[in-house]
């Protein structure tokens, strides 16, 4: 089984979700080239990683969902099998219109980089099985884009559909709703702002990310 994480030019978590799986997990993760147009055959979850994806220019990941490896991307996602977006990825994928809504500038127009309480809102994910319902995790956020938008019709879809998957704790960005991170309606695809390979072992400040990995790690095991 292989975790796929895909490269832009701009990626820089790429190595960070590499080491969690590689090292914390124990599972066999495998970088895959944004100028590939199929994804390795044995891949059980797409993982996009955070960044500058072609340097933030015209959107946040707005050049990245016209690479050749999306359209591999969409395939895997419309078969109902697992791909989580961080930060950059978080952006790619509602740009590619696997997720909806769209992530702007934030609030204060600075830049954020700090540990940030969140809300588990729904344990019933592939990515979110092992939290508990309403726990406070902390995970590290670093982005100036992560102001997650959506109009109040596709808000209220989120909300009727269980789509929400974390929220802030104060929020800090503007974000609608303190939105954090949301699924598709199939729940298989998920994208969050927050870094949780930045918060999985204890010399980070905090293991409170593992547990999102281990609970993907635990929901393909169990399919295969």
């Amino acid at each position: 089984m292989i975790y796929s994480i895909l490269r832009f030019p701009g990626s820089n978590c790429d190595w960070d979700m590499y080491y969690v799986l590689r090292d914390v997990l124990k599972v066999t993760p495998r970088f895959v080239d944004y100028r590939e147009t199929v994804l390795p055959a044995e891949t059980g979850a797409v993982l996009i990683p955070g960044g500058f994806s072609y340097g933030d220019y015209l959107r946040s990941g707005a050049i990245a969902r016209f690479s050749p490896i999306m359209s591999a991307v969409q395939e895997f996602a419309e078969a109902g099998k697992p791909v989580i977006g961080v930060c950059n990825g978080f952006q790619i994928l509602t740009e590619a219109g696997l997720l909806p809504g769209a992530l702007r500038p934030n609030e204060s127009l600075n830049f954020i980089c700090r540990p940030q309480k969140l809300v588990v809102e729904n344990c019933q994910t592939p990515f979110t099985r092992q939290f508990s319902l309403k726990q406070t995790v902390t995970f590290p956020i670093a982005h100036g884009e992560g102001n997650y938008y959506c109009d109040e019709t596709t808000l209220q879809d989120l909300k009727e559909h269980n789509q929400i998957v974390l929220r802030y704790v104060n929020n800090p960005n503007g974000s609608t709703d303190n939105i954090a991170g949301i699924t598709n309606q199939g729940g298989n695809v998920l994208g969050l702002m927050p870094h949780p390979e930045r918060a999985s072992e204890a010399v980070l400040g905090g293991t409170d990310g593992k547990i999102l990995f281990q609970s993907l790690v635990a929901s393909i095991t169990q399919h295969v």
